[in-house]
């Protein structure tokens, strides 16, 4: 419990500057929704007919002019790319500061194993993860109070949910690669989350390419669907949970057979 509050009090700052931005950039977004629903009534018709591109942001299947829509297409879009990129770096720097910094043989001179440690290293993260969500979606009710009015309260949980794990599932991945670096990899980990970004861009316009769906976590919990069809795929939800489940695991197994430079 110790080491948690400790990785807590380390990643606290990037937690409160990082969702404090997502949050209050989904809120100001949200104000401005009421004097541009007017103008939006005229462009949603166009957006419908852009083809592809109304396609891979589901332009042609919710209006823009109306809250879901807009929270659907839009501010969905801000949190889930701001959150994705948060949980990456959280992910990628929790394992691999300890060599960065020198401090492993200090850690792992305690009396504890090594994956008591890394299992209270991945819980700090998805505790993190976890108030990060809770400090966006504060930001966006404040949105939505002052708009009058909010989008169907199942399905915006229902997406949340959906983020949650797909910010995790991010998150595992980069904390495998932490397990596996001496150097915190920040930058490789905010592409990362952009990559899987346009994967599922690309599976959604490109037919050949629908098999991406299976790599990219945020083709489940993808707001447009959600919002449309009141749920979320319990496939692709599967395999979600099984990627997060197993790089947690890889990381755990991993990292208590590496040699570690002190």
């Amino acid at each position: 419990m110790v080491l948690f509050w400790h990785e807590c009090k380390m990643n606290g700052k990037t937690l409160v500057i990082w969702s404090c931005c997502v949050g209050l950039l989904n809120c100001g977004c949200l104000l401005l929704f009421e004097s541009l629903s007017e103008s939006m009534e005229q462009m949603s018709e166009a957006y419908a007919q852009m083809g592809s591109f109304s396609t891979a942001l589901g332009l042609d299947r919710l209006s823009v002019s109306t809250m879901e829509g807009f929270y659907a297409t839009e501010i969905s879009l801000i949190f889930a790319l701001g959150g994705a990129m948060f949980a990456a770096m959280i992910g990628a720097s929790m394992l691999s500061k300890e060599e960065e910094g020198h401090t492993v043989e200090f850690l792992y001179a305690l009396p504890f194993g090594r994956n008591y440690i890394v299992r209270w290293k991945y819980f700090t993260m998805v505790v993190l993860t976890f108030v990060f969500q809770l400090i966006c979606m504060l930001g966006e009710r404040a949105g939505f109070a002052v708009a009058g009015e909010m989008p169907p309260v199942q399905e915006y949980m229902l997406f949340h949910e959906a983020q949650f794990l797909m910010h995790l599932e991010i998150g595992s991945i980069c904390f495998l690669v932490s397990s596996r670096c001496k150097r915190r990899q920040i930058g490789m980990a905010l592409g990362l989350a952009v990559l899987f970004y346009l994967a599922d861009m690309m599976c959604r316009v490109i037919p050949d390419l629908e098999n991406l769906k299976y790599i990219t976590p945020y083709y489940y919990s993808n707001a447009v669907d959600i919002f449309t069809s009141g749920n979320v795929s319990g496939t692709m939800l599967m395999v979600g949970i099984g990627v997060t489940a197993g790089m947690a695991l890889l990381a755990m197994w991993g990292y208590e057979r590496r040699d570690l430079s002190v």
